[in-house]
């Protein structure tokens, strides 16, 4: 599972891409043209809490695979290559530019997050539909030759497809079967994947929220998550050598936690996931596994034994650790729930799996 960053020209996705990855790609790597390959570690409060309440010998975050894109631009456009790029990622990050400097250009002439969001949606889209018409056109003849039930089928769902993108819309907003969603499996349709924008912003408008309020309501009925960053704040923050220093460069600055933080967590979500935990003495360890997971589906994230040979999972939530702070209160408050097969894991479990292969 990986997230892909893209974005127009100067957006800052080379330094929201360095913040996260903690890496920075070589001239080798952005002279290619291909994508930049990394690894982010999901900063969680949550874990950070167990962790300290626990001290286990070994601590474990989660991690995500990321990728860097070309930039968006004619070029790129013209080629296809991007959008053969983007179709190999499970969810998109947007980087939209929201600050204003004089001595970085933009390519439409002035800064403008909401057109610059519509141009890139609007790009995707087409691409969906050039693929439709093709794909369509092979099915006419397809049909004409050897009249397949399957592939009259199959050009119906086409349409109703086709309408969709024609209205503006992205694909994942239309609910489909199973079948549907099999028959289409293979296709390189970039608007059925989950895409969230990250708007880069100044320092100056960090407490700011009237742009990213609006941009919430205007994007809401496309399923478009919106998060704000200030790309050049958050490479400052992760200069700062101790959490001691900050910790009071945030409260300098009048917010809670470094935004990149937020973002590594929005990334899970938008790849469909949701964090679970082991605690103990000897670890702590925070997992991901697929929304509506069941208990032995994320027992599998841990080990494959873990799931062929699952008996039941002994589940605390975290909001109730969180306020009872040890197992033995919670079990004390009859909040200690012994699950089977069916039970389907919540975003914050902790799982104790009992297993027998």
């Amino acid at each position: 599972m990986k997230i892909g960053i893209i974005g127009l020209p100067q957006t800052g996705k080379k330094t929201l891409f360095e913040i996260l990855t903690n890496r920075k790609p070589t001239e080798n790597e952005i002279a290619s043209k291909k994508p930049i390959k990394g690894v982010v570690e999901v900063r969680d409060p949550r874990f950070d809490m167990l962790a300290k309440t626990y001290k286990p010998k070994k601590e474990v975050r989660t991690r995500i695979e990321i990728e860097m894109l070309p930039k968006i631009e004619k070029d790129t456009i013209a080629e296809g290559t991007i959008f053969t790029d983007i179709n190999e990622l499970d969810a998109i990050c947007h980087v939209v530019r929201a600050f204003k400097d004089e001595s970085i250009y933009h390519t439409e002439g002035s800064v403008d997050p909401k057109r610059d969001i519509d141009l890139v949606n609007s790009e995707l889209i087409l691409h969906d539909l050039v693929f439709i018409e093709k794909r369509m056109e092979n099915i006419d003849k397809k049909i004409k030759r050897l009249k397949e039930e399957s592939s009259e089928k199959e050009k119906e769902l086409l349409v109703k497809l086709k309408t969709q993108l024609e209205k503006e819309l992205p694909l994942r907003l239309i609910e489909l079967t199973a079948e549907e969603i099999q028959t289409i499996s293979s296709y390189p349709f970039l608007t059925r994947k989950t895409i969230m924008v990250a708007l880069n912003i100044s320092e100056e408008d960090l407490n700011n929220t009237t742009l990213i309020e609006q941009l919430k309501r205007d994007y809401q009925a496309i399923a478009i998550d919106i998060i704000q960053i200030s790309a050049k704040v958050e490479s400052e923050i992760i200069k700062l050598e101790s959490e001691e220093e900050r910790a009071q460069f945030l409260k300098e600055l009048g917010i809670k936690e470094p935004a990149a933080d937020a973002l590594s967590r929005l990334c899970i979500k938008a790849l469909n996931l949701i964090s679970f935990f082991t605690v103990g003495p000897d670890e702590v360890r925070q997992w991901t596994t697929r929304f509506g997971s069941t208990a032995p589906e994320a027992a599998g994230a841990i080990h494959t034994d873990f799931q062929k040979g699952f008996i039941r999972a002994v589940v605390i939530k975290y909001s109730d650790f969180a306020t009872y702070t040890s197992e033995a209160k919670v079990k004390e408050a009859g909040k200690l729930y012994v699950k089977g097969k069916d039970y389907i894991v919540e975003d914050g479990d902790m799982l104790d799996i009992r297993f027998n292969v």
